[in-house]
């Protein structure tokens, strides 16, 4: 609406000024970003850590064990890399609060949803921002030819959003080189015409900063004032990404670019647009494109129009990020995680979610076609990931940091209190495109969830029915198991015992190999675990059957070995195992692949061999020194040269007979239905298909 003082426009600048201020510098910079998920190894000798709502959850599954995640994984507390600092003391509030939580369970569940809930808010960002920030650039064309049909900026759009997820393969690393100028461009020049603008139309407006306009616009302003914060909210659309980014780029380099780079420019360029507006109110609706001066209108719409694409791309990786974090962590469906950067592990591309969001993104475009009720959709889901985060901050600082909880309740006292003012906003605006998010985060909350739930129940199926090893050998003398040559790997979900699909294999099939080991495969809720605690081997039985368990452990931004690797690290681990005289059951961690332990009495002990065993289909060497244990040395190398076979369950997971008609429908139909359309275990795990033995067997739940 048109107003003939400047006290509506100098609030809304205040408005924008402090929001900016508290929220992204103040909440995000300073204190958000300082609770990554420490730890990606990183060449160079730094960190790079991990962010977004999982990695605050993550934390909080490590640090206060209250996570549904942690109870079914092993523990990580002997990984060093993330218990190198003191412990602090409990505080009376993390005690109360650990005391809560381990007393009523349902309150870890309404945990996970909120963090589930966050999640998919971001990933609904991830379709959001590309449709909004495009769009919103293109339609600057229309401001010199202001009968061009809105197709066709949809089309140009459209066909930008194709451009920018085609990129997406080569990887945040390689296109970073082509997107630093580009953004460096935009932020100059937007800083530079925002002091132009500022010192020619109206230096008054610098006054703004001050919050007293921000109470004067509220006083003048009334509902109007409340409802335009649904608007204003889309000044820190952005700040969420930042977090979830940790991982693609470094803390310190987020820190520095966005302290002093990046808030300062945005402050110029609004202010700037403040003052051309205060001169010229009946350019309310497109005020940023007006006022750009005539000269530099074209170059400055080109920067703004490739520096949308780099703004899609920062919401789009962190999507990828927070999608790769639940996948680890079992909340969402195996997909293929392509790691794009030999140097920084966070940068991946994940495939199939690139080109939903792609196709998502077109939809919107197309659907909505208009920025401003795309705006009410997009503000709704960032407020609602900055909230969820708040909630998480405060359960961080005071059972992760062990502060005082005063220091806590001020953190959500101040931050809150302003992103729920903005949400009550932007819930306001729900029939207006708000919905779509809600609807959107529904979906894929409910996936996640049901994903999970169905994960779970398999797992507890696979313990409750293992076999005890006596079982297995007692039935050996009675149906007359044959030993066959080669190695036997058994994946399954069970770390101790016999999982249910080898006996039920056994029963039919009366052989094995010679040397079996046990393989499992567990996800930890940290982000990388170091190679020299990753295997865990153990002894089964008695050394004649030649039976072991290995432990194999992932953090959740950890990249996975190819097959061969994998074989000849896991091979090795086993011989240094023998070698150190590890018959008694005891636990052994592989420490390094060449580093051998040495003591007293190796130089008397030490065998006079040194096999070098090469596999056909690997150029890659595995070396086995005996040290007493040489006759099961020998047996390793001969098992290896024999062959090696890999065995998983294709198992059909239903719900039983007696099961409520909605578990039925969350198990037999949603879980049956995402299992057969996500990537399969054998080829998530890199098993060959050619060395692949499949148990089937329906697991009753």
């Amino acid at each position: 609406r048109l107003h003939e003082e400047d006290d509506e426009i100098l609030g809304v600048l205040s408005l924008v000024f402090w929001t900016l201020t508290l929220i992204p510098l103040c909440k995000y910079i300073i204190f958000v970003l300082g609770a990554d998920d420490n730890g990606e190894g990183f060449p160079e000798g730094g960190l790079i850590p991990a962010g977004g709502t999982f990695a605050l959850y993550s934390l909080l599954c490590r640090r206060a064990k209250l996570g549904l995640l942690s109870a079914s994984d092993a523990s990580d507390d002997d990984i060093s890399a993330y218990n190198s600092g003191l412990p602090r003391k409990e505080t009376v509030a993390s005690s109360i609060l650990k005391e809560f939580f381990d007393k009523y369970h349902s309150s870890r569940i309404v945990l996970l949803l909120l963090v589930l809930l966050g999640t998919s808010m971001v990933i609904g960002d991830g379709i959001l921002t590309p449709s909004m920030s495009v769009l919103s650039a293109v339609n600057g064309i229309r401001i010199k030819a202001p009968s061009l049909h809105e197709n066709y900026t949809v089309f140009i759009a459209g066909v930008i959003l194709v451009g920018l997820f085609a990129l997406q393969h080569f990887g945040t690393r390689n296109v970073g080189y082509l997107f630093a100028p580009i953004l460096l461009a935009w932020l100059f020049c937007i800083s530079v015409i925002g002091v132009y603008n500022t010192i020619y139309w109206n230096p008054h407006v610098v006054s703004a900063l001050s919050p007293y306009y921000v109470y004067n616009f509220f006083k003048k302003a009334g509902k109007d004032g409340w409802s335009s914060l649904g608007g204003i909210v889309l000044c820190i659309t952005g700040a969420e990404a930042m977090f979830a980014d940790l991982g693609h780029f470094s803390q310190l380099s987020i820190r520095i670019a966005f302290t002093v780079i990046v808030y300062p420019c945005l402050v110029l360029a609004y202010m700037g647009e403040a003052a051309y507006l205060s001169k010229h109110k009946e350019d309310l609706q497109k005020s940023f494109y007006k006022a750009i001066p005539e000269v530099v209108f074209w170059p400055v719409f080109i920067i703004a129009t490739l520096a949308t694409m780099v703004g899609s791309q920062a919401i789009i990786s962190g999507t990828f990020s927070v999608i790769s974090q639940c996948r680890a962590l079992k909340c969402f469906p195996r997909v293929k995680v392509v790691h794009t950067s030999n140097h920084i592990h966070g940068q991946i591309y994940i495939p199939e979610v690139n080109w939903i969001l792609m196709l998502l993104c077109l939809a919107v475009l197309v659907g909505y076609r208009d920025t401003d009720t795309i705006g009410n959709a997009y503000g709704l889901a960032v407020i609602t990931v900055m909230l969820v985060t708040t909630c998480l901050m405060f359960l961080v600082i005071v059972m992760v940091w062990k502060r005082n909880i005063l220091g806590a309740l001020a953190f959500v006292i101040v931050f809150g209190s302003v992103e729920l003012f903005y949400f009550s906003a932007c819930l306001a605006k729900v029939h207006k495109g708000g919905w779509f998010p809600l609807i959107l985060s529904l979906i894929l909350l409910s996936t996640m969830c049901i994903w999970h739930y169905g994960t779970l129940k398999k797992q507890a199926y696979e313990l409750n029915n293992r076999v005890c090893l006596d079982m297995l050998l007692s039935m050996g003398t009675n149906l007359g198991i044959n030993r066959v040559p080669g190695i036997g790997l058994i994946y399954s979900n069970v770390a101790t015992g016999v999982p249910p699909m080898f006996a039920h294999f056994v029963t039919n099939f009366p052989a094995f190999h010679r040397i079996l080991v046990f393989v499992t495969v567990q996800s930890l809720t940290v982000p990388k675990v170091p190679a020299n605690q990753r295997f865990v081997i153990s002894r089964i039985g008695p050394p004649e059957f030649c039976l072991f368990q290995c432990v194999v452990r992932y953090g959740y931004k950890d990249q996975r070995n190819d097959t061969h690797d994998f074989e000849n690290h896991l091979i090795e681990t086993v011989s240094e195992f023998l070698r150190n005289g590890n018959n008694d059951g005891e636990a052994f961690r592989w420490e390094t692949t060449n580093q051998q332990q040495s003591s007293p009495s190796d130089d008397v002990t030490a065998s006079s061999f040194e096999n070098v065993v090469s596999s056909e289909s690997s150029k890659k060497t595995v070396r086995f020194r005996g040290v007493g244990c040489s006759k099961e040395l020998e047996d390793l190398r001969e098992a290896r040269e024999s062959g090696l076979a890999y065995m998983m369950g294709s198992t059909c997971v239903l719900a039983c007979d007696t099961s409520s008609y909605l578990k039925k429908f969350a198990i037999n139909i949603v879980y049956g239905f995402l299992r057969q359309n996500c990537r399969h275990p054998a080829i998530a795990l890199g098993v060959p298909h050619t060395s692949l033995i499949e148990v089937g067997m329906v697991y009753r739940v």
